[in-house]
């Protein structure tokens, strides 16, 4: 059985992936999400992009969804600083170890 959707959910594209946006809002009529995608702003979505819900993730089917949202999910991690990027998603340790955070 699916879960439930409601606001602040995680949206990701795949199940073990990162996050890439949250829900802002469940609209009934039309059944569709207000979805906010990092680094590209709010997207309406259908409920039949929603491939499933569990633990408070949504997992999206890129297949279902419009060029534009697809484009935008393509682009969710540009801004950020590559020197930070995560090697080890579970322990959280940075992918260069010498980065300017890291340094004393």
């Amino acid at each position: 059985m699916r879960e439930h959707i409601e606001e602040g959910f995680m949206v990701f594209v795949a199940d073990g992936e990162m996050g890439v946006a949250a829900v802002r809002e469940v609209r009934e009529d039309p059944s569709e999400l207000l979805i906010n995608i990092q680094n590209a702003g709010d997207f309406v979505i259908p409920l039949t992009a929603v491939r499933d819900v569990h633990s408070k993730k949504v997992i999206l089917d890129v297949d279902r969804l419009e060029a534009p949202v697809r484009e935008a999910l393509e682009h969710v991690h540009d801004s950020e600083y590559p020197h930070y990027a995560v090697a080890d998603m579970d322990a959280g340790t940075p992918a260069d170890s010498d980065t300017p955070a890291q340094r004393h």
